[in-house]
């Protein structure tokens, strides 16, 4: 997958996730992931999918056991170089469809915060999600995040004035769905289909979360804001976050999973 390697190599993720605008999906991650951990101090967690560790080395340095795989070597440097070797932490340069090196029934909560945005063939989306599911424990969670296609058209064909070149060069099949393949990066998906993926596997769905919500669409406004308004920007957010009419349009959603 040397387009990722390079994509990421030239892309602040990080940067993304520490504007204010960023912060949304990043602040609601963040409170899901805890709502599952609870009040257990020796959960084992496990994130797929790392990245530069926003996730895993916070989770680490507050003392959880953490399992960070990550298949972009530029990504997982970056990850390891935020670590003082204090942390309990394990990290592995590994591919989401193939957790082999970890164990059935090994975690309990696993995060998927990124490979389903990569993943173009339901295949692979079904394999991933199964080899989370396999190594997470029975009653544990799988946190699943993926791109939405209704933010994707809205943003990228309208607001940014892409239309002509999006439909030049064929990128959106019936009803107005976004082709996802290889070359566009991203795998863009809608509520139903992420439903019927799960209907596949031995889980229930506790909660389908918008993480971003309407943030990406007023990002600027979001970013100038001051400390007063972000915060009740946010308790807006986390008020109707979960309200299914929203899901569709927010660029990013997180769904909640249970192993049973």
């Amino acid at each position: 997958m040397d387009y990722l390697d390079e994509f990421y190599r030239n892309y602040d993720e990080e940067g993304r996730l520490l504007s204010q605008s960023g912060q949304v999906e990043y602040l609601t991650t963040m409170k899901y992931i805890r709502d599952c951990i609870g009040d257990r101090r020796d959960a084992r967690l496990l994130e797929v999918g790392a990245g530069t560790g926003r996730y895993s080395v916070t989770l680490a340095k507050e003392g959880f056991d953490v399992t960070a795989v990550e298949l972009v070597e530029h990504n997982l440097e970056k990850l390891c170089a935020k670590l003082d070797g204090t942390e309990p932490i394990r990290t592995l340069q590994g591919n989401a469809l193939d957790l082999s090196e970890l164990s059935d029934n090994s975690f309990n909560v696993t995060l998927l915060l990124g490979p389903m945005y990569h993943l173009f063939t339901r295949e692979d989306m079904l394999r991933a999600l199964s080899e989370a599911v396999r190594v997470t424990r029975k009653g544990g969670y799988i946190l699943a995040a993926y791109c939405m296609n209704e933010a994707a058209v809205l943003q990228h064909a309208f607001l940014h004035g892409n239309l002509r070149r999006v439909l030049e060069n064929d990128m959106l099949a019936e009803e107005w769905h976004c082709k996802s393949e290889p070359k566009e990066l991203f795998s863009l998906v809608r509520t139903e289909e992420i439903a019927a993926l799960n209907a596949e596997l031995p889980v229930e769905r506790i909660k389908l979360i918008a993480t971003d919500g309407a943030a990406d669409y007023m990002s600027e406004c979001i970013d100038s804001m001051d400390s007063f308004t972000f915060d009740k920007f946010m308790e807006y957010h986390f008020a109707t976050c979960e309200r299914a009419d929203l899901m569709g349009a927010s660029n990013h959603t997180l769904d909640i999973l249970r192993k049973i």
